[in-house]
């Protein structure tokens, strides 16, 4: 099974490129299980909106497939109980501010853990997308006061900020990438030495990263920024 890191904005209507493979995924599971509908977790962590916010990834991920969702919509503050993740065949954690939805899982990052390793298919929407990472670049615009990127995409961090996450992949993941102007600080946190690599993702478009490597879908692409020996190599992986 994969991890599916989605940088954001909803999909045209009809399009399957962004949730297909992660709906289909998780049938082939609740299939071997005896279900005739994939049980999907949906995490939404939000001030003030976190039902609407589910109930729109239900509807996005639902177009690929009948799902049976079992949502937990937490306000900011909140935790993310670990009944979440009972018995499930899949888990979405959607979009908002990437602080506020890392404080909510913690507690859970090591029950999300052990149900990728066994199987069960992830898929990270925006902020849901920046905190799969071991070591996740959760917001900022900043590098020792310095700005990198547009206020955008800060997430309400001054200063480019670097915390533990999932650690469902090992370089920091960014979104929104194109229509932000977020590439700029993934760049700049690479060359700093705050990330040690770093994938950007467009809005309409996943990174897959499963065991054939890593895949591309959707309307957009994925940014890689790796060191390099004069400051950082940029290039595209495209759809």
């Amino acid at each position: 099974m994969s991890v599916h890191l989605v940088g954001g904005g909803w999909p045209a209507a009809g399009d399957l490129a962004v949730f297909g493979r992660f709906v289909d995924e998780a049938t082939r599971r609740a299939t071997a299980a005896g279900r005739s509908e994939p049980r999907i977790a949906v995490v939404a962590v939000r001030d003030g909106d976190a039902a609407a916010h589910a109930a729109k990834l239900v509807e996005v991920a639902s177009v690929a497939g009948a799902v049976d969702p079992v949502v937990t919509a937490v306000e900011h503050g909140g935790e993310v109980p670990q009944a979440a993740f009972a018995d499930v065949d899949g888990v979405i954690v959607g979009g908002g501010n990437a602080p506020a939805y890392r404080a909510a899982l913690e507690p859970r990052f090591g029950e999300l853990r052990r149900l990728v390793a066994a199987g069960t298919p992830y898929l990270g929407f925006s902020a849901g997308a920046m905190i799969a990472a071991e070591r996740a670049l959760i917001g900022g615009r900043a590098i020792g006061g310095v700005v990198v990127s547009p206020e955008m995409g800060d997430q309400g961090l001054d200063e480019v900020t670097v915390a533990p996450g999932i650690g469902l992949v090992d370089v920091a993941i960014d979104v929104h990438v194109a229509q932000w102007g977020a590439l700029s600080r993934l760049v700049a946190a690479v060359e700093a030495g705050i990330a040690e690599g770093g994938l950007g993702i467009d809005e309409e478009t996943v990174l897959i990263v499963g065991e054939g490597g890593l895949e591309v879908q959707g309307r957009g692409s994925v940014w890689r920024v790796l060191p390099a020996e004069h400051g950082v190599v940029v290039s595209t992986i495209g759809a």
